[in-house]
């Protein structure tokens, strides 16, 4: 993959973890699971793809 799509895709994902985090401030207490795990999933992916950026530009 290339660098640009790969800092395009962490790019997208940094937005998603931001906004899921906003949605979990403002989520009624029954929603929080979900958001949460919503939120591990977004986190993950993030850091693998900042991880595989920074293999890239090593």
């Amino acid at each position: 993959m290339a660098i640009r799509m790969i800092a395009k895709e962490l790019y997208l994902l940094l937005k998603e973890v931001e906004k899921i985090e906003k949605q979990l401030k403002n989520a009624p207490a029954d929603k929080h699971e979900e958001l949460k795990d919503q939120l591990r999933k977004a986190t993950a992916e993030r850091n693998r793809m900042r991880n595989i950026l920074e293999g890239k530009k090593g």
